[in-house]
């Protein structure tokens, strides 16, 4: 069952904006390694900090707003509560997704070197991969019961 389906305006609003900032957050990473071939490292560091980054911050902020909005409609008592399984194992995932993109694809931007190119395709595969753990966390909600 999609979360967004049974709940209120401002819900799917907050569920909509929260997809896109996903979306902002992990495009451009796929274009990563042609835009550092191409020379373009300047423009790429500062694409990560200045879109990505706060995309990635963004997206948990709404993320939370959607943990604390999840009500049915006529009722007090939250959907989704912090100490879900599927929630917790968003929020570390998360975390990692943050180690990893300013310890090990940040530094390796602006790096011409075959170690920064390998530290960046290491980093970009597994933010690729918890990506992919993240969509399943938010479309299965494993541990919702």
């Amino acid at each position: 069952m999609l979360a967004l389906f049974f709940t209120t305006t401002g819900y799917r609003l907050v569920g909509l904006l929260h997809i896109a900032a996903a979306i902002v957050a992990f495009g451009p990473l796929f274009i990563y390694p042609s835009m550092q071939r191409a020379g373009a490292s300047a423009a790429l560091a500062k694409l990560h900090l200045r879109l990505v980054l706060p995309a990635l911050t963004l997206s948990w902020v709404l993320g939370m707003g959607l943990v604390g909005m999840s009500k049915p409609e006529g009722s007090d008592e939250a959907v989704f509560k912090m100490s879900q399984t599927w929630i917790v194992l968003a929020l570390i995932v998360w975390v990692v997704l943050m180690v990893v993109s300013w310890f090990l694809i940040r530094p390796a931007l602006t790096d011409t070197g075959a170690a920064a190119r390998s530290r960046m395709a290491s980093g970009i595969g597994v933010t690729h991969l918890l990506l992919i753990v993240m969509l399943y966390l938010m479309i299965w909600k494993p541990g919702l019961g």
